[in-house]
């Protein structure tokens, strides 16, 4: 499983990194906003360790832009701001735990796998049409009972169709939730997501509304 740690502190961030590898876990490092936002957008991560104090941004503000997304991976808030007010805004934006520092690296790894685990065990419903079926707490998509391998992008395009089936969502909501405020991407980027998703899973499962968006059809039983 894989972690990402957003934490400017180089010498806090370089702890924590050899603590996880040693603990049998790969961890990505980033020192700010912009970074972590990228490193979301491009890799699907089992866990975030989330610090609030970032230069140019704040965590939390990361954090509501990764719940906009429909991006539900869990978020542990690592911060030395330890105030009642302070946790309840990062629960409230949408964080799974929180964690004051200085911490115990024991107290730390069992905190990571407390998320991780309520993460898997939340009811979760399971999109099916046809022969697609879709697992979004496993993030596992499958074609006649085959693994079918997506991009993030090309997820996160699914997800977002997924969330409302039988709706039109307008290809700027998709570019949002794939994207973020990112802005230097082609305009015909979720085109080709849709193209793509419609190659690995069938013509029929999204249809194009013309100048409004797309959408996806009902589940089945």
């Amino acid at each position: 499983m894989n972690l990402l740690l957003v934490e400017d502190d180089q010498m806090l961030g370089e702890s924590i990194c050899d603590g996880a590898r040693q603990s049998g876990w790969h961890i990505d490092h980033v020192c700010d906003a912009k970074a972590a936002r990228g490193a979301l957008v491009d890799h699907a991560y089992a866990a975030v360790l989330l610090d609030i104090g970032l230069p140019g941004d704040s965590g939390l503000s990361v954090l509501r832009t990764m719940r906009g997304r429909y991006d539900s991976t869990p978020v542990l808030i690592l911060t030395a701001r330890g105030q009642l007010s302070e946790r309840i805004a990062g629960l409230d934006a949408g964080a799974d735990d929180y964690l004051v520092k200085p911490f115990q690296f024991d107290e730390l790894w069992a905190r990571v796998r407390s998320v991780i685990r309520r993460s898997q065990g939340r009811v979760v419903p399971i999109f099916t049409y046809g022969d697609v079926r879709i697992d979004r707490s496993k993030r596992v998509v499958t074609k006649v009972g085959i693994d079918v391998v997506l991009s993030a992008h090309e997820y996160r395009t699914l997800l977002a169709l997924v969330e409302r089936p039988g709706h039109v969502v307008t290809r700027d909501h998709l570019h949002d939730v794939v994207y973020g405020t990112a802005s230097n991407v082609e305009s015909n980027t979720i085109a080709v997501f849709i193209h793509q998703l419609r190659r690995k899973l069938g013509d029929d499962l999204i249809r194009t509304v013309h100048g409004l968006g797309y959408v996806i059809g009902q589940p089945t039983a």
